[in-house]
Parts: structure tokens; C-alpha cells; sequence
């Protein structure tokens, strides 16, 4: 799947040019829009994530594709070759020698792997006013945190750390293991002390050494201006923790409310509005509700149904840079019925070739 033909953009394209292609393939392949493509949409989102992400970015770039856990994944190498599966070589056989992965894996990673928690996501909903300037939301949520007592240490209060025992205060040990290649040696992380290369002198009595634990904790969200239904945000160290290690991320997907009236279509605002036959001929002034309050539209004589009159800079927020615009759709009903005075008012149009 190649992230940058999906959303149309080139491989040197900015983050501005990223999020405005985004924008605009969202907007095109929504499921509550008519003609929308869920399986699309999907895509296109999944692109949008990767993309925007300058490590995840830097990681497809470089290896191809980008693993569920947001680590790249070059694939690895499998298939026969002359009846030799090479695929072999690269899992651990589970006997003393090891696989070409657990080498390789030694001579690029240096043995070494980021200790953190897992990526964990809510959803938040939200209305159609707040998605277009943006706000502030405060949620609860569970999940495995650092404990407040020991500040994630595993320490009990008013004790001390030590030297770990199995590392030497080092958090790394050092493995020597032999293959038909020769010998080789790779460094891991210390088991016991979580790499930190310290130990508790006492436990604590709140998660019991483990530095974390089940927690509530409210969260703070800024939803950005201009945001769109089904988006994304991710929060850096909001995940869960893990003992003696790093928190993973949270991801919010946001809900859009409908509108009663105004719909969007990238940083356009679209909305219908019902004049009177003889407002259309003739031409007055309709007050209009905006998301700024009320205006006075000067609707033109002879103005026809189904035509779209712009008001500039009333639509969604672009980047702190301007505006999008407010697009109303005239609609001028036909009536059903008409008094004797009006038929013959219509009569003497139809005289007059109108």
C-alpha cells in the first residue's frame, strides 16, 4: 500500500500539502456522504496517520511499511530458493543456536528494545460548532498508569534505590551465544531492574514494586479548529505504562454531531435557504444565521432556484491563515396554490412573455 499515492501527493510534499490532501479525500470518500467509500475513507485515514507522524513518516520512508505497534517492518525475507527456504535462518530455531533474525537483530538493534507501555484509543464526540473553532475536552479514563506514591519507582516512600545485582548497575547484560557463523555476543536488557539498573531497597506498599497500576486518570484534549469527523489525535505518553518503563500513546477518534442545517465540505460551510417567488423576482434582504452570529444577505433580482450565493470568510478556520466560505443554496418553491387576485397577476406575466 503506498501511503503517497493515496492521498495524490509526492514524496517531498510538506505537512501542509499532507493535511490539505487529507482534507480533501476525507471530505470526497465519507460514509455519511452520498457517493462516499468507507473501504476509502479507511485508507485514506490510515495514510493520513502515517504521514503526519514525522516518525512514522521517517520509518515508512525508509523500510516500506510501518508495523501495528509503530515500529517499520521491512517484511523480512521469505521463499525457496532451489528448495532452500531461507525463511529458516530467520526464526529462532528454539535449540541452542540461534536464528539469523536473533543475529541480525543483535548486529542493527544492538540487542536493544523501547520499553513502553501499549497504545491505547477512546472516542470522543463533540458538536458540529466545536469541530469548526476547536475546544478543550476533559475525559476519564482507566488504564494502567504510573503510581502516584512511588512516582513510578517502585520504591516504598522514604527509601531508597540500590545497585541491581544481575547487571551491576549497568541495565544491560551481555549474552555470548555461537552459530555456524561463529560467536557472538549481544547486549539485553537487564530483567531484573528493567534496564534502569537500580532496584527497590523496599517495596511499595501502593503497586507493590511494580511502579504502576489500574488508575482513573482525567485526560485533557485540545481539539484543534477545523477538525473532521472521524480524525485522529494522538497524545504522546498518554497510554499505558509499563514497570520501569515508558508510556505508549493515546488516540482519540472524534465524532462530528450533524448540524441541523449546515453541512461542510472542506473549509466550506453549505446551507439551503427557502425565498418566496416573489423575493426571487423581485429581490429583498433574508437575515442568515452564521457560526458569528446573524448577517443581512441581499438576495438579487431574478435570482434563480438552485443558485448558490457566497459569503466569504464565514466558513471553516484554515490554519490560523483565513477562512472558508459560506455557501447558501436558493431554493424558491413553487406554489401549489394561488388566490384569483394572484392568477391573474401571473397572467398578465405570461402576457408580458415572462
Amino acid at each position: 500500500m503506498d501511503y503517497y499515492q493515496i492521498l495524490g501527493v509526492d514524496k517531498k510534499a510538506s505537512k501542509d500539502d499532507i493535511k490539505k490532501a487529507f482534507h480533501k479525500l476525507a471530505h470526497k470518500f465519507h460514509p455519511d456522504k452520498k457517493g462516499g467509500d468507507e473501504k476509502k475513507f479507511k485508507e485514506v485515514n490510515e495514510a493520513y496517520q502515517i504521514l503526519s507522524d514525522e516518525t512514522k513518516r521517517s520509518e515508512y520512508d525508509t523500510y516500506g511499511r510501518v508495523s501495528p505497534g509503530g515500529a517499520a517492518d521491512g517484511g523480512g525475507f521469505t521463499g525457496d530458493f532451489g528448495g532452500f527456504d531461507f525463511s529458516d535462518l530467520f526464526r529462532g530455531g528454539g535449540g541452542a543456536a540461534p536464528g539469523m533474525g536473533d543475529i541480525f537483530e543483535g548486529f542493527f538493534n544492538g540487542g536493544r528494545q523501547s520499553r513502553r507501555g501499549r497504545d491505547i484509543s477512546i472516542d470522543i464526540q463533540i458538536s458540529f460548532t466545536e469541530s469548526i473553532f476547536g475546544t478543550e475536552r476533559k475525559v476519564l479514563i482507566t488504564k494502567v498508569g504510573k503510581c502516584d506514591d512511588c512516582g513510578g519507582s517502585g520504591a516504598k516512600k522514604g527509601t531508597s534505590l540500590t545497585k541491581c545485582s544481575q547487571c551491576g548497575g549497568k541495565g544491560r547484560l551481555v549474552e555470548t551465544r555461537r552459530s555456524f557463523m561463529g560467536t557472538f555476543s549481544t547486549e539485553k536488557e537487564c530483567g531484573n531492574c528493567g534496564g534502569t539498573g537500580e532496584v527497590a531497597k523496599e517495596n511499595c506498599s501502593k503497586c507493590f514494586g511494580k511502579g504502576v497500576l489500574r488508575k482513573n486518570e482525567e485526560i485533557v484534549a485540545q481539539i484543534p479548529a477545523g477538525i473532521e469527523a472521524g480524525e485522529m489525535i494522538r497524545l504522546t505518553g498518554q497510554g499505558e505504562a509499563i514497570s520501569r518503563g515508558g508510556a505508549g500513546d493515546l488516540y482519540i477518534k472524534v465524532h462530528v454531531e450533524k448540524h441541523p442545517f449546515w453541512k461542510r465540505a472542506g473549509d466550506d460551510l453549505y446551507m439551503d435557504l427557502k425565498i418566496k417567488l416573489t423575493d426571487a423576482i423581485l429581490g429583498t434582504t433574508y437575515d442568515i444565521k452564521t457560526l458569528d452570529g446573524d448577517i443581512k444577505l441581499k438576495i438579487p433580482e431574478g435570482v434563480s432556484s438552485g443558485e448558490i450565493l457566497r459569503v466569504r470568510s464565514r466558513g471553516v478556520p484554515i490554519d490560523k491563515t483565513g477562512r472558508g466560505d459560506l455557501m447558501i443554496k436558493i431554493i424558491v418553491p413553487i406554489p401549489a396554490k394561488l388566490s384569483k387576485q394572484a392568477k391573474i397577476a401571473v397572467e398578465k406575466l405570461r402576457e408580458e412573455g415572462l
